[in-house]
This record gives structure tokens, C-alpha cells and sequence, in this order.
């Protein structure tokens, strides 16, 4: 069983500021705005959410193999890192004289955040094709480019591959037309409960009407853990807690790497939303998306631990 993950890959360079922006911007004054900050600290992860779910599933055990673009100006770094982590490459696109997909995100001493977001390469990401992939039997399609999130949706479809629909951070691209779209070509659907909301309200679809067009819709909430519709009911999942909370950044990617491994696995909604709670807390353990590294047997104790019984 081999899952192909269509999304981005990108680069998160992350700043700290030691101070608090509400002491450098004044309200008033917002309409000639010209502030700089100093960060003396900095940080370059690897993320982009195809790479953080494949990072995920790969940790489980699962084929993940990513589909992607990546800038040739910097694209290197990368590829190495998939080199050593042991994924695949195999459906990663390197496009010339184009920057790769990057995050610039200042943080404050408040947790406030200003970002900056170059997408490059992903907005190629319609270069590749999900029907020239072979041996796929699940999908996700994960916040890319606009017209590769559509296109891959409809190619999965036309190929009868199950796939997931996780518009994610991509949602502003989408209007209710599109929407609609996409979500009457996916077998799953996966947000978090601010994007069940909107898309609710773009769709006019209710939260009901949107599950009942697909196998099972999965919405995370948080601290409150998730909730699945599915065919047989709802399933109401917990969180986990967290040894520490460290940063958030990634968490949900990392729950959508337990989602797609349950699927693959036929664990059942119960278990399978279980495990990928269990992946989003291990996530926020660590700093950075793809910084968290337990082995698989690590993986099945702390199940056993939060939930009181072994993980298939």
C-alpha cells in the first residue's frame, strides 16, 4: 500500500523577537506603517505539509510518497533531507531558476507572529500529475498551489484512487463553486474547526450535508480533540496531553499522517482518529515540524498509555 501525498514543500525560517510588537506599533499610526525588528536568533526548519505528513506517515511505517515542486535555486537541502530520511523522490519536481516554497515568521515574546509567505515552485505544483503515479491506493490532496490542489483532486478521482480533501492554510484560494468541487470528488474531507465554519459557509452546505457527501469528515478542535462523521455516526476523539507544549507548528500535518495511516490500515474511525491525536501531541513535543523522532514501538507504548489498549 503506497499513499501519495500532494502538497507543499517548503522552508520555515523562524525568528524570534525579544520584545513585544505592541510596543512598536502604534495604532494610530498603522496607515504608515514602517517598523524593523531585531532577531538575533534564527532558525531554518524543513516543512511544507506534504513533507510534514509524509514525515509522519513514515514514521508509523507507512509508503508515503510525496508529490511536489521544488525551486532549483535552493531545492538541495531537501532533497537530501528525503535522501536520508528515506523517502521518496520519486514524484518531487525540481523546476530551474525558481525559489522553493518558504515561511519568514517573526515571533514575539507574546506568541504573536508575523509572517511572510513566498510560495515559488508550489505554484507549479499542477506540473505533476496524480494519475502518473503507479501503485497508489490513497490519496491526499494538502494545501498547494491552486490549481494543482484542483487538478489532483480531479485526477484521483477519475482514477478512483480514495483520497482526502484538506484545504488548509489553501482555503482563502477557494470559493464556494470550488469548493463544492472538490469535496463531491473526495471520499474524505479533514479541517480544523475554524475551516469546517467557512467552508460551511461558502458551501452552503451544512456541517451535516458536507459529511453526508463523503465517507467521513474529520474536524479537529484543539485542546476539545476532533470529531469524525461518518457513515455509522460521529465519533467524538480526545486529545492527548502532552508531555510539554513546545510549538505548534506542524501538529496538524502530523495528526493527518495517523489519519492517513489508520485509513490505509483499516484500523476503524475510533482507533484510527486516536492515533492521530497521539501524532499531533507527540508533534508539539518538539520545536520545528519534522523534529519529533520516536521509533515505532515508542509510538504503540505511549497508545497503550492514553488509551488503555494496544495499537494494531
Amino acid at each position: 500500500m503506497a499513499t501519495l501525498i500532494c502538497g507543499s514543500l517548503a522552508y520555515d525560517n523562524i525568528m524570534t523577537f525579544e520584545g513585544r510588537f505592541r510596543e512598536h506599533i502604534l495604532p494610530e499610526q498603522v496607515h504608515i506603517l514602517n517598523v524593523s525588528f531585531l532577531v538575533p536568533t534564527m532558525r531554518r526548519e524543513f516543512g511544507g505539509c506534504a513533507g510534514n505528513i509524509a514525515y509522519s506517515l513514515h514514521l508509523l511505517g507507512g509508503d508515503a510518497r510525496i508529490m511536489a515542486t521544488l525551486g532549483g535555486v535552493d531545492a538541495q537541502p531537501y532533497i537530501d533531507r528525503l535522501d536520508q530520511l528515506g523517502l521518496s523522490k520519486a514524484h518531487v519536481k525540481v523546476l530551474p531558476d525558481t525559489w522553493s516554497a518558504q515561511a519568514m515568521i517573526t515571533t514575539d515574546l507574546e506568541n504573536n507572529q508575523i509572517t511572510a509567505f513566498h510560495p515559488g515552485a508550489m505554484m507549479q505544483s499542477h506540473l505533476n500529475r496524480a494519475d502518473h503515479a503507479d501503485g497508489i491506493t490513497l490519496g491526499i490532496v494538502a494545501p498547494d498551489g491552486f490549481d494543482g490542489m484542483v487538478q489532483h483532486a480531479e485526477q484521483f478521482a477519475a482514477a478512483g484512487v480514495p483520497f482526502i480533501f484538506d484545504p488548509g492554510q489553501g482555503l482563502p484560494l477557494f470559493d464556494g463553486e470550488s469548493l463544492r468541487h472538490a469535496i463531491e470528488l473526495a471520499t474524505y474531507v479533514a479541517v480544523n474547526d475554524y475551516e469546517a465554519s467557512l467552508v460551511s459557509h461558502r458551501t452552503g452546505w451544512s456541517i451535516e450535508e458536507i459529511a453526508g457527501r463523503v465517507e467521513a469528515l474529520i474536524v479537529t478542535r484543539g485542546e476539545q480533540g476532533s470529531r469524525i462523521y461518518h457513515k455509522e455516526g460521529v465519533e467524538e476523539i480526545p486529545a492527548v496531553t502532552a508531555q510539554r507544549v513546545l510549538d505548534p507548528t506542524g501538529c496538524g500535518d502530523a495528526f493527518r499522517g495517523g489519519l492517513l495511516y489508520g485509513i490505509e490500515n483499516r484500523l476503524g474511525w475510533a482507533t484510527t482518529g486516536r492515533l492521530a491525536s497521539l501524532m499531533g501531541a507527540l508533534k508539539i513535543e518538539h520545536q520545528g515540524p519534522q523534529n519529533y523522532a520516536p521509533t515505532r514501538a515508542q509510538i504503540g507504548e505511549r497508545f497503550r498509555q492514553a488509551f488503555g489498549y494496544d495499537l494494531p
